[in-house]
């Protein structure tokens, strides 16, 4: 699948940006760049154009809300008239044929060099070596989710991975677990591999470099461990911040990594927080850190997280001989509402469920989804309360908590009301009779109502979705 920028020589994307335009122009800004602001037009080999979503959401959107209008001010600002088809991104990723855009097949990737590791085999048996222990194989770019959060670690990712020019050195990636850190590390060390086999490359743990270390200094063999370190092309160690502390070992890195980055070889690492924040941490060594591209990997967003979960289905299609799985929209909602702040802990959940019911997911509502996961969520639900998430939307609104619970119908108290009242559905496991109590006596259809109104509402409105984010990270620590 090719964009339009290479085959259609700006005219396709010239019609996309007048049809765009009056599409803005109908709807609120906030609305069209929720929804279409990250859409776009690509062509395929035998001529065919998709409007392309970024997540299978945001296609359903766009086909109950703004489809029919969209064929129509494609139609009308193409010359051609030509067929405009709807597709995800997803969708299209698992249906690209391996042909390159004249339509012949691709070449055969180059054969990937395995992992070097310490005390690893000569060059010219390195095809027999195995792999290096922590390098995952379903860590590649190609199965790595880009969004606002992380793009400018991915974009860094790739060019360190391609070996290209005018590189920063060292390369720090650093964000709290789950956030993609370790899949990139590992990403680049495939992809590097892949595009110079020739070329050495270390990735490590930073638990395996301590241990190494350590078994080098008492078989008296720190020379050599010395020498191999400082021999790569390109050195990657995951979780640094776990060497900080021990000194000898920081040493021994900080002498490494000097080395390396005077002779112009590449490093990379990640930690849980940004260098300057690693006060426990040598300070040469944390200023050398300083010294290169320091990226911050944000929390995913929603449409990231729906973006993942949707990859993930098709990853978890494959063994089972299809093409890729498919969930109800609201089940792939409710995960990306509730497992916020880990992916690992988000692509879990949807594991589970894959696990217990195969491919009748599909089929799965959502009532039978939280039953499942109910043993997984009821841990994280002891730390939220009702009470929380009252006092917390209170807070957020400006408002007091009584007038949560009030009778109070004005939309400044209503609106504030109702998220609460979803938040509670959503981060509890409380029965809606019972939340309903504990919003002043409310019946359980006032709670079904406004839990419905809601989730509605954040599709169309990007500031209460926004609210209820923020809400929901504060409640989730």
């Amino acid at each position: 699948m090719t964009s339009l920028a290479n085959r259609g020589g700006g005219e396709l994307e010239a019609v996309w940006a007048k049809a765009s335009a009056a599409l803005k122009s109908e709807m609120s800004q906030d609305t069209f760049n929720s929804w279409l602001g990250q859409a776009g037009v690509r062509e395929n080999a035998a001529g065919e154009l998709y409007l392309v979503t970024p997540t299978g959401i945001a296609r359903d959107w766009v086909r109950r809300n703004a489809w029919r209008r969209v064929t129509e001010l494609w139609s009308q600002y193409d010359p051609q008239r030509r067929a405009l088809e709807l597709r995800s991104r997803a969708e299209l990723d698992t249906a690209a044929p391996a042909q390159d855009s004249a339509g012949a097949a691709s070449p055969a990737p180059a054969p990937k060099a395995p992992l070097q590791a310490l005390a690893s085999p000569a060059a010219e048996e390195a095809e027999t070596a195995p792999r290096a222990p922590g390098l995952q194989e379903r860590f590649r770019f190609d199965t790595f989710v880009p969004g606002p959060a992380n793009e400018f670690a991915h974009s860094v990712a790739k060019k360190v991975a391609c070996w290209s020019d005018g590189h920063f050195n060292p390369v720090v990636f650093h964000g709290p677990y789950g956030f993609g850190k370790t899949h990139l590390l590992n990403a680049i060390a495939w992809e590097a591999m892949r595009a110079s086999p020739g070329r050495k490359v270390i990735y490590l743990t930073a638990e395996r470099f301590l241990q190494s270390f350590v078994r080098a200094m008492m078989d008296r063999t720190g020379p050599a461990f010395k020498d191999e370190l400082r021999a790569a092309d390109l050195l990657l160690i995951d979780d640094v911040h776990f060497i900080a502390g021990k000194q000898s070992s920081q040493e021994e890195l900080y002498h490494t990594l000097a080395a390396l980055t005077q002779d112009g070889r590449r490093v990379v690492f990640t930690a849980d927080r940004a260098p300057n924040d690693l006060t426990e941490m040598d300070a040469r060594l944390r200023s050398h850190l300083q010294a290169g591209l320091v990226c911050g990997i944000e929390p995913a967003d929603r449409t990231l997280r729906l973006g993942i979960l949707e990859r993930k289905l098709v990853q978890l299609g494959r063994p089972m001989g299809q093409p890729g799985l498919n969930a109800r929209p609201e089940v792939l909602q409710f995960l990306a509402d509730r497992f916020t702040d880990s992916v690992r802990e988000l692509e879990g959940a949807l594991n589970t469920l894959v696990a217990r019911v195969g491919e009748r997911v599909e089929a799965l509502n959502l009532d039978e989804a939280q039953a499942i996961l109910r043993p997984h969520l009821r841990g994280a639900e002891k730390r939220i309360t009702v009470d929380d998430i009252q006092k917390a939307a209170a807070e957020h609104y400006g408002m007091k908590q009584a007038d949560l619970i009030s009778e109070r119908r004005n939309r400044a108290v209503a609106r504030p009301r109702q998220a609460a009242m979803w938040l509670a559905k959503t981060l509890t496991t409380r029965s809606l009779p019972d939340i309903g109590r504990r919003f002043g006596g409310r019946d359980h259809t006032t709670v079904l109502h406004a839990v419905r109104r809601i989730e509605a509402l954040r599709q169309e409105d990007p500031q209460l979705a926004r609210d209820l984010e923020v809400l929901t990270r504060k409640l989730r620590g």
